[in-house]
């Protein structure tokens, strides 16, 4: 066996054992490591430029509609736990505890941030005081801290990073109409940018945010069938306002209590979009999000290296003056072959190679990663066909997974159809539900699956409960789930 295949050939294969997979690409791709803090990770500068990509395309769309980045401390008094009690309930098992700190026990626990509602809710306290200090607008870019028993990178750490938009309004209407806004806010940059399709909607009461009225999500599908909620907006009414009395002058001179948002997406979105994406050479990273959009590979015999080599400089200086995030690989002492096979597995989305008789003739060949397309390109042009083919690859990586989406999208009427359906076959399903909490259970219990949410389109309309076969009040998408 070739280098080369004993290069790819240390991935195992996705229908072997998709999680082995999963580990082995993003190790391999040196997107992170395990430090030595139990559930914990150390983002290594491929996995840490994702996100900042990921970061770039939501704050540019936080701004445009007002919001403004704040920080706020990481450290939460246990008091401020005890003002909303479905919160503190629905954290209490992930929260971490600080007891003593300067060899001196402190009078209140501190808790790590699970989520920063109480903290903020404490502080609009004291910001807002008539309806000219509304709406309130602030997102926060933090860690937080949940104590996971089982952990997976990226997926589910027990501290990741993410984005946490608390909003504060004078109506109900307001902060509805905010709730809905960043939820397709999410959805513009997980569909648009990063090429992931999901089932956007509503959460059944047992899955709502501790604390919310209502709790919208999206969800994608992995190429193991499982599902990811990607992101979630809440609605939190004016729960977290009584609770930490957060209250204004209204415009009728009387105090009222102000309705409030929360929403929020999380480095989860990077494991997403290696499993919905990736395949068994690797990763496959969407041209919008990728460390690394173009890699050069001069190629061609030692005598005209030099030449080769300063052509290549050339053509990468036009490149990076256009924005294109691009690289040499002009190593001598590995073979292209193994570079094209690294990159591949890496997953950037276009290989350009150029060798003496491409110079001669004045062209390059791009290379896509998804399609594998070749496609001979006049180096005079060359920016153009770049940005042409990367818009391509976006493209194409969003139809595929559109695809399988809805390919692995199945219609069920029984709870024995579905758990029949489950053990045959990966992916998500459409059923009616009855609205009880009793048939959502017996759900999961039978089939591992659990509701995600209550779409807003769903292909069809369900009439009847899988489960106790009365009336259906929703139709909802149950999936196992990461």
């Amino acid at each position: 066996m070739s280098k080369d295949k004993q290069f790819v050939s240390e991935i195992t294969p996705q229908g072997e054992d998709f999680s082995r997979w999963y580990i082995d690409v993003i190790k391999k791709a040196e997107l992170m490591d395990y430090s030595p803090v139990r559930g914990c990770i150390v983002f290594r500068p491929d996995g840490f430029e994702i996100w900042e990509h990921i970061k770039e395309a939501m704050d540019v769309r936080f701004r445009e509609t007002g919001h403004r980045n704040a920080y706020f401390p990481m450290f939460i008094p246990e008091s401020f736990f005890q003002k909303e009690k479905e919160h503190v309930e629905g954290f209490n098992p992930e929260l971490p505890w600080v007891t003593e700190a300067g060899g001196e026990k402190l009078e209140e626990r501190l808790a790590i941030r699970p989520t920063s509602e109480t903290m903020i809710g404490h502080m609009y306290s004291k910001w807002i005081q008539s309806y000219r200090d509304l709406p309130v607008l602030i997102n926060q870019w933090a860690n937080v801290v949940r104590w996971e028993k089982r952990t997976l990178p990226f997926l589910r750490t027990s501290e990741f990073l993410w984005q946490e938009g608390h909003t504060a309004h004078e109506t109900q209407e307001e902060a509805r109409e905010e709730t809905m806004k960043m939820l397709e806010v999410y959805r513009e940059v997980i569909e648009d940018v990063l090429a992931i399709p999901v089932v956007v909607g509503e959460k059944t009461p047992s899955e709502r945010f501790a604390g919310a009225v209502n709790t919208y999500s999206l969800e994608a599908m992995m190429r193991d069938g499982r599902a990811v909620q990607a992101g979630t907006s809440h609605y939190l009414g004016t729960k977290f306002s009584v609770a930490f009395d957060i209250k204004y002058l209204s415009r009728d001179n009387t105090l009222e209590y102000v309705h409030t948002t929360s929403w929020g997406t999380s480095t989860r979105l990077i494991g997403s979009l290696i499993m919905v994406h990736g395949d068994d050479r690797g990763l496959a990273l969407p041209p919008k999000v990728a460390p690394t959009q173009v890699i050069m590979i001069p190629i061609g015999p030692p005598k005209t290296r030099d030449a080769v080599l300063a052509r290549t400089d050339e053509l990468y200086a036009e490149l990076k003056k256009a924005g294109i995030r691009v690289k040499v690989d002009d190593r001598s002492d590995v073979s292209p072959g193994w570079k094209f096979n690294e990159y591949e597995m890496r997953g950037v989305p276009v290989r350009l190679e150029l060798g003496p008789r491409d110079m001669e003739n004045g062209v390059c060949v791009l290379v896509s990663r998804i399609s594998g397309e070749k496609k001979v390109v006049q180096q005079s042009n060359l920016v153009e066909e770049i940005n042409a083919m990367l818009a391509q690859v976006q493209q194409e990586m969003y139809d595929r997974a559109k695809s399988f989406m809805q390919d692995n999208f199945y219609s069920v009427n029984t709870l024995d159809e579905m758990k029949a359906l489950m053990e045959e076959k990966r992916g998500f399903t459409l059923a009616g539900w009855c609205g009880s909490e009793e048939c959502e259970d017996k759900v999961k219990e039978v089939t591992g699956a659990t509701s995600r949410n209550i779409p807003f389109k769903p292909s069809e309309e369900k009439s009847v409960c899988l489960c106790c076969g009365q009336p259906a009040k929703h139709t909802v998408v149950f999936a196992r789930a990461y």
